[in-house]
């Protein structure tokens, strides 16, 4: 994997620039080999999850969100580099108005962009 180009999609993701960062992350993900593919793979989720969830896109957002979490659960707690265990748990905080149950689908949820989980190397 490209280390420069993982730590721009890194940096698109903290920047909250979720749809670029998809991209670069998709192309890394086509020209990687490996279980590698699959945490990419968990990365793109996140990235879409909270796309969708900043564009009020709930049920795709609650999809992504979910499909993150289990992309992403068998690398805990680190890979890559990346502080993985830190950014499920903040992960999920962001994602609670639309997680857990509810008598009805949380209508009107938005996401809190001070509340948006970052990607962090562990030093």
């Amino acid at each position: 994997m490209d280390n420069e180009q993982f730590r721009h999609a890194v940096s698109l993701f903290n920047r909250q620039e979720f749809f670029a960062c998809h991209d670069v992350l998709e192309e890394i993900w086509s020209e990687t080999l490996g279980e590698q593919r699959e945490f990419l793979q968990g990365l793109i989720h996140a990235a879409v999850a909270l796309f969708h969830f900043g564009e009020g896109n709930l049920g795709g957002a609650r999809k992504m969100h979910d499909s993150t979490v289990r992309y992403l659960t068998p690398y805990l707690p680190e890979c890559s580099g990346l502080d993985l265990a830190t950014f499920l748990a903040d992960f999920e905080v962001c994602f609670e108005p639309i997680l857990g149950s509810h008598d009805s689908y949380p209508q009107g949820a938005e996401m809190n962009p001070e509340l948006c989980p970052k990607l962090e190397f562990v030093e």
